[in-house]
């Protein structure tokens, strides 16, 4: 195993690509391996999803592989969802369990703002003459609040769609990556006083000035007094302008990862390295 996959004390790990496909639950065998993993460390997840998204994919599956009846079975829920940490929208917010999922902090854009991102992501398509697909599913361009995001089909296409949804995704990332890119910079030109990143397989999201996944480590390290040479990155997008590469920056000890089974092959060693 890779030295840095040793002895964390807390692991965080991207959602979207790494924990799950994209804007899909996490599936069964995940959830039981993330609810062994939560029994014996701390964990944080920073995904570029609204908080609704973080409750589908990761939260409403942890519950199934917690089911139980009895005072018992709740004590062991409590216990294990007290050590998970949860970051949406690119960690502009942070929810912890106690007794019920509470909101520790969220930084909200202006309206003004979020108008003009929008504004500059309509300029930046006819700049770089992007055609949208034929067909899209809900919003393509969604106002989060704390967060504005592009999503090329659609933020509905995985929940209309399904597993077909998903794979859509993945063609539109294996074919237009380097266009995302490119107006992932354009954007950046347009908006200097804000963050911009080429998030998952098919968006652009755009935050306050200094929010990213090292905002999001360093708020780790700060509110559960974790040092980060203490904790482990685990993300599908560590390299050169992915929206993981940011957390590299703080020092933290990173592991790359193709998807979900990587994934799960490195949460079966951290528990058994315990």
């Amino acid at each position: 195993m890779n030295r840095a996959a040793k002895g964390p004390e807390l692991v965080v790990f991207d959602l979207d690509g790494t924990l799950t496909p994209s804007k899909a639950p996490m599936d069964g065998e995940m959830a039981r391996l993330f609810v062994r993993l939560l029994s014996v460390k701390k964990v944080a997840v920073i995904g570029g999803g609204r908080w609704s998204l973080f409750r589908e994919q990761l939260v409403t599956p942890l519950l199934r592989a917690l089911r139980g009846d009895g005072a018992a079975a709740a004590r062991h829920r409590r216990a294990i969802l007290a050590n998970l940490s949860l970051f949406p929208t690119t960690s502009t917010a942070l929810y912890r369990y106690d007794r019920g999922w509470k909101n520790v902090y969220t930084l909200a854009l202006p309206k003004r703002t979020r108008r003009e991102i929008k504004k500059a992501f309509r300029e930046v398509f006819r700049e770089a003459g992007y055609l949208h697909p034929e067909k899209t599913y809900g919003p393509v361009i969604e106002d989060r609040g704390t967060q504005v995001t592009f999503s090329a089909l659609g933020q509905d296409a995985v929940a209309v769609l399904g597993k077909r949804g998903v794979r859509l995704k993945e063609e539109w990332k294996k074919n237009n990556t380097p266009l995302k890119l490119r107006m992932a910079k354009m954007l950046a030109a347009r908006l200097p006083g804000l963050e911009v990143h080429a998030a998952g397989f098919t968006s652009i999201d755009v935050t306050r000035k200094g929010i990213d996944k090292a905002y999001g480590v360093r708020q780790i390290e700060r509110r559960l007094r974790v040092p980060i040479r203490k904790m482990l990155f685990v993300g599908d997008a560590l390299f050169p302008g992915g929206n993981d590469y940011a957390a590299r920056r703080t020092g933290v000890r990173c592991i790359a990862v193709r998807g979900p089974e990587d994934t799960k092959a490195i949460v079966r060693r951290l528990i058994a390295a315990r």
